[in-house]
């Protein structure tokens, strides 16, 4: 795709719950910056076709109109302003997401979620927030992630506890891993963090927090504590509520 401006977020949604979950977290972000850039990628807009869920991600690199992107999953909400991300970026080819947040804005402990992560001494990233520039280095680690989910049966085969079916997060664990964390993350504690609302992460009692928890949309808030970053609140049926 022809880069048309220099910075945007950038929303894959593939299939139509996904575009829902992309339209609200639209509205989200420029309900608090009226006239940034955001692009919903859908299935007729991917150059290589629909490869099946996760392993479409590569293709966001050369998808993007913009100089510099951020991508982000689209289950998620924006819970406050977030362009001051951009200053923090903007020195950097790649940064992806690290650690994750519980809903009362406390680093998430359970590791639960990250077995296969921490028995290989992988990066804890989350794709959830993703950064780059168009450079060198961000085609480097895309053609490395393209190539982790192609040829997943050989490199599982290189790890303890592998997944059966690769995750972004785990394919970029990997690809970060290989061409060195410090050249795609930034130093704990500096970058972005998503609060999480997976049950093991918040210690909640079942699967749906939506059920469990007290929530309002306006402004965000759970269990009276307002929220603010992205919210990743996992549950895409929540949009229709």
């Amino acid at each position: 795709m022809p880069i048309t401006h220099d910075r945007g977020y950038l929303i894959p949604a593939i299939g139509e719950e996904y575009e829902r979950c992309a339209e609200q977290l639209k509205s989200s972000i420029q309900q608090f910056h009226p006239h940034v850039n955001v692009t919903i990628v859908t299935a007729d807009m991917l150059p290589h076709g629909d490869q099946g869920g996760w392993a479409n991600d590569w293709q966001m690199f050369a998808i993007s109109p913009y100089r510099e992107t951020i991508k982000l999953e689209a289950d998620m909400i924006a819970a406050g302003p977030i362009d001051h991300w951009w200053t923090l970026f903007e020195l950097r080819d790649v940064v992806i997401s690290q650690g994750a947040r519980t809903f009362y804005d406390q680093p998430a402990q359970s590791r639960f979620y990250r077995r296969c992560f921490d028995a290989n001494n992988l990066p804890d990233v989350y794709n959830a927030i993703t950064y780059w520039r168009l450079s060198s280095t961000a085609k480097e680690f895309f053609t490395l992630v393209r190539q982790i989910f192609t040829n997943w049966f050989e490199f599982k085969k290189l790890i303890k506890f592998p997944e059966e079916e690769a995750s972004t997060d785990l394919v970029y664990a990997m690809a970060a891993q290989i061409i060195g964390p410090e050249r795609v993350t930034l130093p704990a504690g500096l970058g972005p963090t998503i609060v999480h609302m997976k049950r093991y992460i918040n210690g909640l009692q079942g699967e749906d927090w939506t059920r469990e928890l007290i929530w309002e949309k306006d402004p965000f808030r759970i269990n009276t504590i307002a929220q603010w970053g992205f919210v990743h609140y996992h549950r895409k049926e929540w949009t229709l509520e």
